[in-house]
C-alpha cells in the first residue's frame, strides 16, 4: 500500500537557506568567513534559536563573547533574509505533484519562531501544508524524538504509512526509529526515485 502522507523538511529540502549567502558579502576572505561561521555564529548557536531562544538574547551573548565581530553578529538577525537563496524548485515540483495526486503533505522543520514569519512573507507557498510543526514554537528540535511524536499526535499520522524527507542523516535515523518511511534528501531527481520506490507517482 502506498503511503498516505508525506512530511517535508524545509531548509535544505524545499528552501535554500545558507548563512554564506549573506556572509560572502560581508566577509570576502573565505578562510575568515568560514572561521566566523564555525566559531562565532555557528550551527550549534543557531540551533538554540531553532529551539526557541530569542534572537535578542542570542545576539547579545555572541557580541559579549566576540566584541570584535559585533557588527557581523548583528547582521545575522538584521539581514537574515539575505541568507535565503530561494526555493529548491525541483523539490517544490515534487510537492506540487503529490498534492495534485491527493497525498496529504506536511512539514516538520527546525526553524526559529522569529525567522519563520520572515521566510513566510517572502515565500507564501510555505503556508500550503496540511499541517506544520516548527521547532521554535515547540521549543524542541530534531532529532529529539518529542518533536516527531508531536507531529504524529497533532495530525493523527500513522508513521508506517507516512514518508518523511530530511537532508540530515541524524534526523532521518530518528524518524526511522519511530517507524516512519524516512528518506534522506540529496537531490530532487534522487527524491523522485525514492518516492517511486515507495509506491508514490511523481
Amino acid at each position: 500500500m502506498a503511503p498516505t502522507a508525506v512530511v517535508f523538511d524545509v531548509g535544505g529540502v524545499l528552501l535554500d537557506w545558507d548563512p554564506r549567502h549573506l556572509y560572502r558579502k560581508l566577509i570576502p576572505d573565505r578562510d575568515e568567513r568560514e572561521w566566523f561561521l564555525a566559531h562565532v555564529c555557528n550551527p550549534e548557536w543557531n540551533a538554540q534559536q531553532d529551539r526557541g531562544r530569542p534572537f535578542v538574547d542570542a545576539i547579545a551573548e555572541r557580541q559579549a563573547a566576540f566584541p570584535a565581530y559585533r557588527e557581523l553578529i548583528a547582521a545575522y538577525w538584521e539581514r537574515w533574509d539575505e541568507m535565503l537563496g530561494g526555493p529548491l524548485v525541483g523539490t517544490v515540483a515534487v510537492l506540487d505533484q503529490l498534492e495534485r495526486a491527493g497525498v496529504a503533505c506536511y512539514a516538520l522543520t527546525n526553524f526559529s519562531n522569529e525567522t519563520w514569519p520572515r521566510a513566510f512573507r517572502r515565500y507564501p507557498w510555505l503556508g500550503r501544508f496540511a499541517g506544520i510543526v516548527i521547532s521554535g514554537r515547540e521549543r524542541v528540535v530534531k532529532p529529539d524524538v518529542r518533536i516527531y511524536q508531536r507531529l504524529i499526535a497533532r495530525y493523527w499520522l500513522d508513521p508506517a504509512e507516512t514518508v518523511l524527507i530530511d537532508d540530515r542523516p541524524e534526523n532521518v535515523a530518528a524518524a526511522e526509529r519511530i517507524g516512519f518511511q524516512a528518506l534522506q534528501f540529496v537531490s530532487p531527481i534522487g527524491l523522485r526515485e525514492d518516492l517511486r520506490s515507495h509506491g508514490l507517482s511523481v
